[in-house]
């Protein structure tokens, strides 16, 4: 889906399940705000290719939902789905955890295809976090609430962790489905945990002195 140059089992099971979470996400936040189908439609399409969108203007690839028939059909399907579900089903934590999962999953994805495309390390592993992280953002920008990454838990770290090691593992040599497999594996426990726990960062506090 985001790029046959990269795609195995492996990545395209995780392509699918970003593509797919991310798009739910959207479609649902325009359902809880009374919008028509047309708008969950688009929600879920700018949630879903956002973040790879982006990516894939930086690394100067093919734009991947433009040459992919599947991409728009999975996101109109989700948008189906919201409209035709109560949004209660989706309150809580569970929808969380599965936009932790989408995340991840894109962050490895972006990651592995910027590296392929010849993008040198530290440029690639931030190509998966803008990957995992921008489809959020605009969602939420175009919502008019405040965006995720605003959220006091983990996130863009969960998302930089797991491209981190998507980057750090295929460089090592060791086969790339278990690379993959195993920073997705960490960076979705990393994203639970912060859920769970409300794990995060120490926040700025800047301490006002008065120099004399």
């Amino acid at each position: 889906m985001n790029g046959a140059e990269v795609l195995t089992p492996v990545l395209d099971v995780l392509d699918i399940l970003g593509l797919a979470i991310f798009a739910l996400t959207g479609a649902l936040l325009a359902a809880k705000l009374k919008q028509t189908f047309v708008t969950l439609a688009f929600f879920a399409l700018v949630t879903g290719v956002g973040g790879g969108t982006v990516r894939d203007l930086l690394i100067g690839a093919p734009v991947f939902w433009m040459t992919d028939p599947w991409v728009a059909p999975i996101c109109l399907g989700t948008a189906l789905i919201a409209w035709f579900t109560p949004t209660r089903w989706w309150e809580g934590k569970l929808l969380d955890y599965a936009d932790g999962a989408g995340l991840t999953a894109y962050a490895v994805l972006g990651s592995a295809k910027a590296l392929s495309y010849g993008i040198p390390p530290v440029p690639a592993a931030l190509m998966g976090i803008i990957t995992g992280c921008v489809g959020g953002i605009i969602r939420d920008v175009v919502a008019g609430r405040p965006s995720i990454i605003m959220r006091p838990e983990l996130y863009v770290t969960a998302a930089a962790a797991t491209a981190a090691l998507t980057v750090g593992g295929m460089a090592t040599g060791i086969d790339n489905p278990i690379v993959w497999g195993t920073a997705w594996i960490a960076g979705f426990a990393l994203r639970s945990a912060a859920i769970r726990w409300q794990i995060a960062l120490p926040s700025y506090d800047e301490t006002e002195s008065t120099t004399d």
